[in-house]
């Protein structure tokens, strides 16, 4: 697979996915316990409302939103999609990565247990190796990997008449506009949810 794939466009991040798929096989070939158990302490959030928006694709962050939908959509998302999703599950919602794991496996077609579970524990900041201080910013991550929009309104109806990068911030259009799109406001503030959640992890607030 490396020498078919080498020197062709997209090559390497290609390869760097498949090192990780290998990688965590490996691990839950030789300690399957680590499937379900981080072995961490973590002071997880109950809170059923924000995982039903979750799930169903009405946080108010237009690139979460859509990713979760295409999930129910096509039992399909891409990779940067998961990680911006299980990122504002478990660090801006604070809910533990484990509902989040069982929610892909019940919807993806190429769900996998290794890959799955523990790129969610890589995303939550609690493997080995991983950078826990990493948050992904759902606008910003919207701006920089769909610039035009045309993500976010394939997937969610209510954003099609916003054109362009405006559609990752639908707060700031015009209020009687927001209202006729239906289209929900955001359930969390991302900058008070990372706080937050630092201030749970570390123990202290980051501003």
């Amino acid at each position: 697979m490396e020498r078919s794939a080498s020197g062709l466009p997209g090559a390497e991040p290609f390869l760097r996915q498949l090192c990780w798929r290998d990688f965590f096989a490996q691990a839950l070939a030789e300690r399957p316990e680590v499937a379900w158990s981080d072995g961490a302490d973590q002071d997880w959030r109950d809170d059923e409302e924000g995982l039903e928006a979750w799930r169903e694709g009405r946080t108010g962050y237009p690139v979460v939103d859509a990713a979760m939908r295409q999930l129910r959509h096509d039992g399909f998302v891409p990779n940067r999609a998961r990680m911006v999703v299980a990122s504002f599950l478990t660090k801006d919602l604070g809910i533990d990565w484990r509902v989040g794991a069982r929610h892909f496996l019940d919807w993806l077609v190429d769900g996998d247990l290794a890959s799955n579970n523990l790129n969610w524990q890589w995303t939550a900041g609690l493997l080995p190796g991983p950078n826990p201080h990493r948050v992904l910013d759902p606008t910003r991550q919207g701006h920089r990997f769909d610039p035009d929009g045309s993500y976010v309104r394939r997937f969610v109806g209510e954003l099609g008449p916003v054109a362009g990068g405006a559609v990752h911030e639908p707060w700031r259009l015009d209020p009687a506009r927001r209202r006729r799109l239906g289209y929900p406001s955001p359930i969390v503030d991302h900058g008070d949810a990372v706080d937050a959640y630092r201030a749970r992890r570390f123990g202290h607030r980051a501003r």
